[in-house]
């Protein structure tokens, strides 16, 4: 798949100074990758011969066997498609340094030197190595009958658009300023991290936490690898620790302490870093101002034929247990602090005032008003919940609708809206709003043509109108509802429920609803002293099986919901990928698409998903008129839709070429 690079770690068992070991199993790893259809392996610091040598490192048959070993790595890699980053000492003329040699198509590309050399604890780095600081931009080398690049200013560019390495080794990556921050700036997005880097209890996490932070402010990929338990244990032990960060995200991690030889690789979403780097302007700004030049190597890479990585179905749920619960306690804490501020500005006397269905995003919205008032320490009774049926509500949906706002000691009120409706109806001439209720009902369930977009979206703003004067009747303000993916599809009325004075579940996306409901009903509540837990929560998860429906056309004969939102949209599971990866990533339709099918296999075919992406992509261009003049709400994740915010689009945009490109595959 084009887009995405496949780069990867190698741990070879090595021998301490067993250079024909050390060679034979680092070859073995190479064809490993090789077969496995890695682009980048990268081995530990010092591989060739093994880190903890020490005096040997200066010892003239190391050096030379270990120069002989690097050649054979170069004529094995003739026949071997990766860029290969090897670690070993080398000896010049002014000294011996620690370096990663790159390896590609029978060719030495380049040696990189260790730039920072430790010299505490247990450290002695200096006594054998010189460090790479001192060389010269521009350097080169004379080995194996050439003369080869030498020095920190090489970068190894791929024929695989994107795709550019750049080389840390070890204590590089420890430091303030360390050697990936140029690298990056000059258009690496990947860097390679050769290193030993003994264990101690702790450091894991700490490698981790440097990597992480690295490979976010760099927007690259980070591949770290250190040297396993079979380096020498005289002082300290290793613990063949390597993992691949992207973006700040762990793709992948080795099982430590394993005394095996280990592969580890994963795909790197290369358009992604590119599109990140596009977006923050910071990135630019950053690199232009800190200028260093650097040499290209190019090297040949081919497509990825197939994608190994999965994407999580549901993107915007994470899907550990913890994670999970800390994300859910995060947004509603945006959610109700947010509010709670509104409301404090707007005036003391003010009152919250929402439309109470019975369905998820006003439940939760009534959770997130109950506990902005609570942060205040106003009474619940401040908050005015008015349900209003018309003519597709349901009793089920009523009867939750009226005993949660009970629950929640919230002033309820019940306004009819059919008979209200009707007479709108038939004031400007609606074939079904003639005479009374009960036969605009018979008269729809006999011709469903009647029910059209103006029967629907009258009862919309007529729910809009009566809490607008219900707000400004309790001096007020209207709390809106609807949530993110409604808000990327246009799933409200215009002047209807997509009006109110403050949206609260702006910043949410309809699959994370679900979890957050759940989250307050076992976490939440039970810290409300003035609800009974038992009943509330037996309510929210009433709330959680009913089927999510605008409940805008007549129920059937026994009195059910005819009308299911997802028979007619799409699954919101694949509406929230779409938007995701679509907004977040700026994902090209086919690479959705691709991501998708891996993300939902077995679950819905490719031409199914082609249909509701399709409809995701004509929605979204043809609703951008409705986000422009959305009313103000918090921002929760990293994909918002405010118009004062994070998405700014014309509202006549054509959409035809990105159908034009889902299309053509």
């Amino acid at each position: 798949m084009q887009g995405f690079a496949r780069v990867g770690s190698a741990i070879p068992a090595v021998r301490v100074a067993g250079l024909a070991n050390n060679c034979e199993r680092t070859l073995k790893l190479f064809e490993r990758a090789h077969h496995d259809g890695l682009h980048v392996v990268t081995f530990p610091e010092l591989g060739l011969v093994g880190y903890t040598a020490r005096d040997l490192l200066l010892d003239r048959t190391l050096l030379e066997g270990a120069l002989e070993a690097l050649g054979e790595v170069i004529a094995a890699s003739a026949q071997l498609a990766p860029l290969a980053l090897v670690g070993l000492p080398l000896r010049t003329h002014v000294g011996v340094y620690n370096v990663a040699a790159a390896v590609q198509g029978g060719r030495l590309l380049g040696i990189v030197p260790k730039s920072y050399l430790p010299n505490y604890r247990e450290f002695e780095e200096r006594r054998w190595f010189r460090p790479g600081t001192e060389v010269g931009d521009g350097s080169l080398l004379r080995l194996f009958g050439e003369e080869v690049p030498f020095g920190t200013d090489l970068l190894f560019a791929s024929t695989l658009p994107g795709l550019t390495v750049g080389v840390e080794i070890c204590e590089d990556m420890f430091v303030q300023t360390p050697p990936s921050a140029a690298l990056t700036s000059a258009g690496a997005t990947v860097i390679c991290n050769l290193s030993a880097s003994n264990f101690l209890v702790g450091k894991a996490e700490q490698r981790k936490l440097l990597a992480a932070a690295s490979s976010d402010r760099g927007k690259c990929a980070y591949v770290y690898v250190a040297a396993g338990p079979s380096e020498s244990s005289t002082d300290v032990a290793f613990d063949a620790h390597t993992f691949i960060y992207e973006a700040g995200w762990l793709l992948a991690e080795s099982k430590r302490f394993s005394r095996e030889d280990q592969l580890l690789s994963a795909d790197v979403d290369l358009e992604s870093l590119e599109h990140e780097r596009s977006l923050l302007g910071t990135f630019g700004d950053c690199a232009s101002a800190n200028p260093r030049a650097f040499r290209s190597m190019d090297f040949e890479s081919q497509p990825l034929e197939a994608l190994q990585r999965t994407f999580a179905p549901h993107p915007f749920v994470p899907k550990d247990p913890a994670t999970l619960a800390a994300r859910c306690w995060e947004t509603f804490e945006i959610q109700t602090n947010a509010l709670a501020t509104r409301l404090s500005n707007v005036g003391a006397e003010q009152k919250l005032v929402l439309g109470l269905s019975g369905g998820l995003d006003s439940t939760h919205a009534a959770l997130v008003c109950a506990n902005a008032l609570d942060l205040i320490g106003r009474p619940r009774s401040d908050l005015v919940c008015l349900t209003m049926p018309g003519f597709g509500s349901t009793a089920d949906t009523q009867s939750n609708a009226e005993q949660l706002a009970h629950a929640l000691h919230a002033t309820f009120q019940r306004v009819e809206i059919s008979e209200l409706s009707r007479e709108v109806l038939e004031a400007f001439g609606h074939p079904a709003g003639a005479g009374t209720v009960d036969e605009l009902l018979a008269r729809i369930r006999k011709d469903k043509a009647l029910a059209d977009l103006a029967f629907e979206n009258v009862q919309a703003r007529m729910r809009t109108l009566l809490l607008m004067s219900v707000a400004n009747r309790e001096r007020g303000i209207v709390v809106g509802t609807g949530d993110l993916s409604e808000k990327a599809l246009g799933w409200s009325t215009y002047a209807g429920d997509q009006i109110s004075m403050y949206d609260v579940n702006a910043g949410v996306p309809k699959t994370l609803i679900q979890f957050l409901i759940r989250w307050v009903a076992n976490e939440r509540i039970t810290t409300w002293t003035d609800s009974d837990p038992a009943q509330l929560r037996q309510l929210l998860f009433a709330v959680l099986e009913t089927p999510i429906s605008p409940e805008l056309l007549p129920p059937d004969e026994q009195g059910k919901i005819a009308q299911l939102t997802e028979t007619a949209l799409g699954p919101y599971e694949l509406h929230d990928f779409y938007l995701y990866h679509f907004v977040r990533h700026a994902r090209r339709p086919l690479r959705i698409l691709g991501l998708a099918e891996g993300a939902f296999a077995g679950r819905y075919d490719r031409a199914t998903l082609r249909r509701w992406l399709e409809l995701f992509l004509r929605r979204f261009f043809f609703n951008q008129f409705k986000r422009s003049c959305t009313p103000d709400g918090p921002k929760v994740g990293s994909v918002a839709l405010s118009p004062r915010g994070d998405w700014r689009m014309p509202s006549d945009a054509d959409v035809s070429a990105w159908l034009s490109e889902l299309a053509s595959g």
